[in-house]
């Protein structure tokens, strides 16, 4: 599966931004879904996941109760709605999936920059 990302952009503080992840093949209803962020000068992190069907999803603490992960299957899209950014929500944002769950981020998209500004 292909994953292209797109959305990222310019915020200011407490504004919200959705990025949307557009996978190729109809298979993708069949991938976990899910989100890693990269700020400057620090490692590439977990943001978000939503299973295969979506019936659950995680996240970081540190953006709980602001981001929502969702999927739109018929779409073959994944989407990471970001409520209440702050400036250290700054990085790469990069999609990725996994077949089934199998434990495994196999495919990821090129990143989206976000820059949130105080």
């Amino acid at each position: 599966v292909q994953l292209q990302a797109s959305g990222g952009g310019l915020a200011q503080a407490g504004d919200s931004l959705r990025l949307s992840c557009a996978a190729s093949g109809r298979s993708f209803r069949h991938y976990s879904a899910g989100w890693f962020r990269q700020a400057p000068g620090k490692e590439r992190e977990f943001v978000a996941s939503i299973t295969w069907g979506g019936a659950n999803t995680n996240y970081v603490d540190s953006v709980k109760d602001r981001f929502t992960i969702s999927r739109d299957d018929t779409k073959y899209t994944v989407y990471l709605q970001m409520n209440s950014l702050r400036p250290e929500d700054t990085a790469v944002y990069y999609c990725v999936a996994q077949f089934l769950g199998n434990g495994h981020w196999g495919y990821w998209g090129q990143g989206t920059q976000v820059t949130v500004s105080s």
